[in-house]
């Protein structure tokens, strides 16, 4: 492969991904994504640290209303 063709391909997925996120956006509710404090990743978060946000521990649920 030559480098235009790789360079080509490498646009064309990136464009598509962030046309995915834009037209998951329009089509959530109120155009936000859910989503929960990083504390809830046990691969974000090796030690049991609470949120940084929040202060809410890896166990308890995201105290952020906006999250």
């Amino acid at each position: 492969m030559t480098f235009s063709t790789v360079f080509l391909i490498t646009i064309f997925m990136l464009a598509f991904v962030f046309s995915a996120i834009g037209i998951k956006i329009l089509i959530k509710k109120n155009g936000e994504f859910s989503g929960t404090c990083a504390s809830q990743s046990p691969f974000l978060n090796n030690e049991g640290e609470s949120c940084g946000l929040c202060g809410a521990k890896p166990e308890e649920k995201c105290k952020n209303k906006e999250a």
